[in-house]
């Protein structure tokens, strides 16, 4: 039976670990023939071995996404192996520095927003040129964050660029709607990710009170957001766009 992206090609960037790597191997599954972009090239060897493993066709390409030149590269690699682009996960990004944001540092901030926001901006550019030239149609699924959609104390450039994520997904969803081309972003609370793993690291009692806070009371896993992004972008999600949707164990009904 075929899967929900069946032959769909589809390009995800931070693919070497945590979300990216999950929504990789939930890809695989469902059908796609995948472009797995990640800056660490072990990570995204190891990732492109997990989904050949399924029987999935794929290949790796070495990607700095705050680098125009590397996303541009990324598409043409994926036009050049599979002949187009149907789909994208624009997921790679970083925490930063945590602190107060009088204690942000230049470099920091200019560090986050680059990969965090620019990243997407660059990667939406290529991605939405290249699924132009075929004629319009397509998915984009954009990596937000619940702290794109409330304020959290402590991460102000990760906060600003997660924010930026949510507004651009928007803004570029009602441009290209009257193309076929949906853009929709997810927002992920707590989930167990090597990010995470880095914060409880410094903070071991973050973990149980991240989860305390949660409706569901437990962290989420990182398939957790690859089922919905994979949902996001297949045909069964033909009627949405433009919409930042939080997956996070309901934190934001609170």
């Amino acid at each position: 039976m075929a899967g929900i992206l069946d032959r769909k090609v589809a390009l995800i960037t931070g693919a070497g670990s945590g979300i990216g790597q999950a929504t990789a191997r939930i890809f695989a599954r469902e059908g796609a023939r995948l472009v797995l972009a990640d800056v660490v090239e072990e990570g995204g060897n190891r990732t492109l071995k997990m989904v050949q493993d399924l029987g999935a066709e794929g290949i790796f390409v070495r990607c700095d996404v705050s680098r125009g030149s590397d996303v541009e590269g990324a598409v043409a690699q994926a036009v050049a192996t599979f002949g187009r682009l149907d789909c994208a996960f624009n997921n790679a990004g970083i925490e930063g520095q945590g602190g107060d944001t009088h204690l942000c540092s230049e470099e920091n901030w200019n560090r986050v927003i680059a990969i965090n926001l620019t990243g997407v901006w660059l990667c939406m550019k290529a991605e939405i040129a290249q699924m132009l030239k075929q004629g319009g149609g397509g998915a984009i699924v954009n990596t937000s964050s619940g702290a794109g959609l409330a304020g959290v104390p402590h991460m102000p450039a990760y906060v600003a660029s997660k924010h930026g994520v949510a507004g651009l997904t928007r803004a570029a969803a009602i441009e290209y709607g009257k193309h076929g081309i949906r853009i929709n972003a997810v927002c992920p609370g707590p989930i167990r990710t090597p990010m995470t793993g880095r914060m409880f690291e410094k903070r071991p009692d973050m973990e149980q009170k991240m989860a305390r806070a949660e409706p569901l009371r437990r962290m989420g896993e990182p398939g957790e957001i690859g089922e919905a992004v994979a949902w996001l972008c297949s045909d069964h999600a033909s009627y949405v766009t433009g919409l930042p949707m939080p997956v996070d164990g309901g934190f934001m009904a609170t």
